[in-house]
């Protein structure tokens, strides 16, 4: 992945207890990610600006399009706690590549971080890959292109 910065030991760059909890919590909701049609789990962390953690899991439904991911679970719950910015983020897959987000996932963490927000790729293993938003989702599509500056 273009941009992206591979770990070294483990959990590499995320030694601090903070990120560490982001990981645990990804862990939690991981566990209990709902995907009986894909198998796929996934968990992730966001942190807002206030140092809050927000966890969410993804959610499948046999009608594809509405499943929701674990990101725009993790965003829902920090929107409805009252925060409004995110500073980093956590993504934790069980496959064997370092998994980002997809690109509605990517388009929703625009609406909340800023592209220089790091975004943690992890794996059973810990720590796999960081990159930023901005190298995820370069020229992405905001408040701005509508005449509307960022909230």
């Amino acid at each position: 992945m273009a941009g992206a910065r591979p770990s070294v030991g483990g959990l590499g760059a995320m030694s601090g207890p903070p990120v560490r909890e982001m990981l645990e919590l990804a862990r939690q909701a991981l566990a209990n990610a709902y995907a009986p049609y894909s198998r796929f789990r996934v968990g992730a962390c966001v942190r807002a600006d206030s140092d809050r953690l927000y966890a969410g899991c993804n959610v499948e439904n046999a009608a594809y399009p509405i499943t929701q991911c674990a990101e725009a679970t993790a965003i829902g719950a920090l929107v409805a706690a009252g925060d409004r910015r995110i500073v980093e983020v956590l993504i934790l897959t069980e496959g064997k590549e370092p998994c980002a987000p997809c690109g509605r996932c990517r388009q929703q963490l625009a609406e909340f971080a800023r592209p220089d927000t790091r975004i943690h790729l992890c794996g059973p293993e810990g720590l796999r890959a960081t990159t930023t938003l901005g190298e995820l989702l370069p020229l992405a599509f905001g408040p701005d292109a509508l005449g509307h500056p960022k909230p």
